[in-house]
């Protein structure tokens, strides 16, 4: 099958990026979406190919820029090299992103390794229709013991696809032991957050252990990831959740690790934040993690807001010289405005700060220079003077 760009497109095509919109693609109307089609300029030259889908504002995902058989051995070549990466780049660990989507030339599907087992996201249409393919190429790559489908995030619905979960290979236990840097966190991947657990922020995690200093506080802390690494050098730690099912796996996370200062609040943190400026309040190391306040361009001003109104909070609570890891994880929201609004913040908190440190996702998640929605985490390591 074949579709046809506008000049809009094919200019979008040739200048790398590899998304096409509905509004620059002449489709076949026998198309229903998940094909592999033929990808032409105006003049009917060959493009390469990509991901046909026919209900997402995004109707071309990127395959090649030439053609070639896309038959087993092509996903096959495709996987391997994407593992093959993260091996070279991180040599004796077994937690990592081992394929992150178009940034690894395999849009739609995202797998993260927990050891001796996967969780895997199938995202669009043209992934969904090559599980069992996929499934059976992740086996043989990984010899997995059990493979979780955590098709349930919320993209799959502006494909037209409904959220699914359930273990897809093997077995799978309750819980997952990984680990980062020196210490271990239980996850569930197949109830928990993501995939079980955010790996993107996983050497972010390690980073904010080595400046964690005095009376540390992590905020929206999920399993614990930034506390418990601020626990080995901090004098004493509060982590706080809303969640009472992820406070808990905090707390399990701590006695695990045999860690004694450490203490869990299940609080709302806007409201925690306010409380404890109120009180005149001061910690030495303070972390924000929050989820993505903003789930479209719509939300942005909005989301901005809310991210400003805890990173105030947190200035206001530091002590001179205290360190705030900060961070954003919506990629509606780039460095610009995330910079702006934190210079928003410390101007209302009378707070003169310098960043140490800008950061992003682990290594295990490439960003495609083209695709600027693969570098959607932001992780400033900020000093408040």
């Amino acid at each position: 099958m074949e579709v046809v760009l506008s000049q809009r497109g094919a200019s979008r095509w040739m200048g790398g990026h590899p998304w096409i919109f509905q509004s620059d693609v002449s489709s076949p109307a026998t198309l229903a979406g998940g094909e592999i089609v033929r990808v032409c300029d105006p003049r009917g030259r060959c493009l390469g190919q990509a991901f046909y889908s026919r209900v997402s504002k995004i109707s071309l995902r990127r395959l090649s820029r030439d053609e070639q058989p896309v038959d087993e051995d092509f996903f096959r070549r495709r996987i391997q090299a994407a593992v093959q990466l993260r091996r070279a780049m991180l040599p004796g660990e077994s937690t990592w992103r081992a394929i992150h989507g178009d940034a690894d030339e395999l849009p739609g599907l995202v797998v993260d390794r927990y050891g001796d087992y996967l969780a895997v996201q199938f995202l669009i249409p043209a992934i969904e229709q090559r599980r069992e393919l996929l499934t059976r190429l992740l086996v043989e790559a990984f010899a997995c013991h059990g493979i979780v489908n955590r098709s349930d995030a919320s993209v799959r619905g502006l494909e037209g696809l409904p959220a699914e979960k359930g273990v897809i290979h093997g077995s799978v236990p309750e819980t997952v032991v990984m680990r980062e840097g020196q210490l271990e966190l239980a996850v569930n991947l197949l109830e928990g957050q993501k995939t079980g657990a955010f790996l993107d922020q996983r050497e972010n995690h390690i980073i904010a252990g080595r400046y964690a200093r005095g009376r540390a506080l992590d905020c929206f802390s999920y399993v614990g990831g930034f506390a418990l690494q601020m626990a080995r050098r901090a004098t004493q730690v509060t982590a706080i959740d809303s969640s009472e099912p992820a406070c808990a796996q905090i707390r399990a996370n701590v006695a695990r690790n045999k860690l004694g200062n450490v203490d869990v609040l299940c609080a709302n943190v806007f409201d925690f934040l306010r409380a404890e400026c109120d009180a005149g309040k001061r910690y030495d190391t303070i972390v924000l993690d929050p989820p993505a306040f903003a789930k479209n361009k719509a939300a942005r001003d909005a989301s901005l807001r809310g991210y400003k109104e805890i990173n105030l909070r947190a200035m206001q609570l530091l002590t001179p010289g205290g360190y705030l890891i900060s961070s954003s994880c919506s990629h509606h929201i780039d460095e610009e405005h995330f910079e702006a609004m934190l210079q928003s913040a410390a101007a209302d908190a009378r707070r003169e700060v310098q960043i140490i440190e800008r950061r992003g996702a682990g290594r295990d998640h490439p960003v495609l220079l083209a695709l600027r929605e693969t570098r959607y985490l932001k992780c400033y390591v900020l000093r408040v003077l």
